[in-house]
């Protein structure tokens, strides 16, 4: 089902919007005709009607709209089934309990989301896009909402403290002790020192003197179990110890849940209520060797309550596996994301750690240095959650109060403040997530549409001067959409409309009456706006296929090129077409490609990357990669490799 507003293309904005069955206002469509038919030839002379869409949201507004327009209007008397695994047994008990309540103000506040999505991204965004391309200068595709808007200022907003931060130099004292032939490192009690004269005094004066262990403090500190997943803290997670993208993340776990291997992951609740039956879950993941002495020990307690969090979603529990045995060997990814969450699983019952964090103070004169170290005495749940928590146990020597130790080494070290780090896209998402704009449904996809249009590079988010060109226009003509506590409170009303305490209509006439004047403001200046775009926009398109490495042949640039023949992408030199140069490298030939800062550690080549949605990036040097290719044999079964190289590009690498 689909929105759509009555317009011409080029006539903005538009205000004017109904919902119809999307093969009948967009072309491309078309084929979703039949299937319409076939589910409204399958409801006829049915004796009632079942939304079993997943209980959220989306699942809602998905079944109520099926239900409207492909079964003549059975969402007025239709049930509702609830579940939150798809095992057999769940699914039974849910079509035992069907639901008979209205679930309208749910619908109401998804169609609202959809609506005010649809104003606000259709309005502006063909606003930017056709003012830079009247312009004449080529087409770009560029995109804001009210959600993609405040998150890529986010991005922008980083990257301009980057530039304007000022680094201060400091000093450090770096200084080691010996003790039963073991070296240990000390740290100073003031860990900056403004002052290089000052540093050089401490190590003059420290320089091969016995410190004195003047003291020796240690305390206990008790780690509570970590709560059960939601969605943001396994995205997070996954990015941590796997490197998977939020999106990523989301699509393996989509998959074990159609597979019936864990709950629905779409929730962001932490909290496992006790009808879930934690024993037969605990039973049936021991079918697993590597869980079997886990899951033992667990039972041997007596009682199972896990640690819950904070956080609710009246829809979903936490994530959770559901015991169920694979029917199917699972991928690489979705076997990682299987682990990390049953591991979470079983760690959220397990009793507390506890660990000793010591330190021993050492002194001469005036100046006093300290040894700190800590150790595990209970593993508690870190037992259950191995191998993703960090092992930072550090031994410490056997010092008694009163002894000596003499200084081995001491140094001073320059350094300078850091700015602050870039956002990856973990960080993003928890970002989105802190200043409450988007849902636990949509972040991730906001933030692959930040890579697919060009405003964002690299893992650690580089903001492209496209999305600070885009993000200046906006702040200037309309300051709200880019306004992160705006949004929130558009999600507010939302929320209230879920509630009870808002209206659709009452939430649409005050998005409206902001939007309005900003599309007003935006049309008056459009021809300035289309031009500063479209500026950026021809000076972006030649940076993205141009190499900053010169080509090793004949010393002219390298740039992307694609085959007329083929469409393959490969390298390629512009002194082709001055000297002749015939010089090639390959690239690969899938996904989005960024040429990247880094250079190849093997050989100083520019990197590039290849990002594809629900993929890892892929990062390469098509130098080595070429070089590889010569080595391995055409048809070798070691040529397992992922870039397919254009017939161009098999000449003189």
């Amino acid at each position: 089902m689909h929105s759509k507003g009555r317009s011409s293309r080029r006539s903005y904005p538009v205000w004017d919007y109904h919902w119809a069955p999307k093969h009948l206002v967009d072309r491309a469509s078309a084929g979703l005709a039949r299937w319409v038919q076939v589910i409204g030839s399958i409801a006829t002379n049915v004796d009632r009607y079942i939304n079993a869409c997943d209980y959220d949201l989306e699942g809602s507004v998905i079944g109520h709209t099926i239900l409207q327009y492909a079964c003549n209007g059975a969402h007025t008397k239709a049930l509702r089934m609830k579940f939150s695994t798809m095992t057999e047994r769940e699914l039974r008990f849910a079509f035992q309990k069907l639901d008979s309540k209205t679930e309208l103000p749910l619908v109401d506040a998804g169609k609202c989301r959809h609506e005010l999505d649809w104003l606000y991204g259709i309005n502006l965004s063909r606003l930017l896009t056709e003012s830079a391309l009247r312009q004449g200068r080529g087409y770009a595709t560029l995109s804001t909402g009210r959600v993609q808007g405040p998150t890529l200022g986010f991005v922008v907003e980083r990257e301009e403290e980057i530039s304007c931060f000022v680094p201060v130099p400091f000093w450090t004292i770096e200084a080691t002790i010996v003790h039963d032939d073991k070296t240990y490192s000390l740290e100073y009690e003031k860990d900056k020192i403004t002052s290089k004269a000052k540093a050089k005094s401490v190590c003059d004066e420290c320089k091969d003197v016995l410190l004195d262990v003047k003291a020796i403090e240690s305390r206990e500190i008790q780690q509570y179990p970590p709560y059960p997943f939601d969605l943001s803290s396994l995205q997070s997670e996954a990015y941590r110890y796997f490197g998977y993208s939020p999106a990523r993340t989301l699509a393996s776990a989509e998959r074990l849940y159609l597979d019936a291997l864990i709950s629905y992951p779409r929730t962001s609740s932490q909290k496992l209520p006790p009808d879930i039956g934690y024993a037969e879950i605990l039973g049936g993941i021991a079918s697993c060797t590597a869980y079997q002495r886990l899951v033992a020990k667990l039972m041997t307690r007596g009682y199972l309550r896990p640690n819950n969090g904070p956080k609710n979603d009246p829809a979903h529990p936490a994530i959770f596996p559901t015991g169920e045995s694979p029917k199917r060997p699972l991928s690489g990814g979705e076997a990682k994301l299987y682990d990390l969450i049953s591991r979470r699983f079983m760690a959220t019952f397990a009793d507390s750690s506890l660990k000793t964090s010591s330190r021993i103070i050492l002194t001469h004169n005036n100046h006093r240095f300290f040894l700190s170290g800590s150790r595990v005495i209970k593993m508690g749940w870190i037992e259950y959650y191995r191998p993703y928590t960090l092992d930072d146990a550090r031994p410490l020597p056997d010092f008694r109060i009163g002894d000596r130790a003499k200084i081995q080494g001491i140094k001073t070290v320059e350094k300078f403040t850091q700015p602050p780090h870039r956002y990856n896209p973990s960080s993003l998402l928890k970002k989105m997530e802190d200043a409450n704009i988007g849902t636990k449904a949509t972040r991730a996809g906001i933030i692959d549409l930040l890579y697919a249009r060009g405003y964002v590079r690299e893992e650690r988010m580089s903001a492209s001067d496209l999305a600070g060109e885009v993000t200046d226009t906006l702040s200037t003509y309309c300051p709200l959409i880019i306004d992160s506590s705006f949004t929130a409170n558009l999600e507010n009303l939302m929320q209230g409309i879920q509630n009870g305490t808002a209206s659709r209509r009452g939430v649409l006439v005050e998005a409206l009456d902001h939007l309005r004047p900003i599309m007003l403001a935006l049309a008056e200046n459009e021809e300035e706006i289309g031009s500063q775009l479209s500026d950026v926009i021809v000076t972006q398109r030649a940076e993205d296929v141009t190499f900053d490495t010169s080509c090793p042949k004949c010393g002219l640039k390298l740039a992307v090129v694609r085959s007329r023949g083929s469409g393959k992408r490969f390298i390629g030199c512009n002194g082709k077409w001055q000297t002749g140069c015939n010089f090639t490298l390959p690239l690969p030939q899938f996904g989005n490609l960024t040429l990247l800062k880094r250079r190849c550690s093997a050989c100083g080549f520019q990197m590039v990357q290849a990002r594809s949605r629900g993929r890892r990036p892929l990062v390469s040097c098509p130098r080595c990669y070429a070089t590889k290719a010569r080595e391995v044999k055409p048809g070798s079964s070691k040529s397992k490799i992922p870039i397919q190289i254009p017939r161009e590009a098999l000449a003189a690498t």
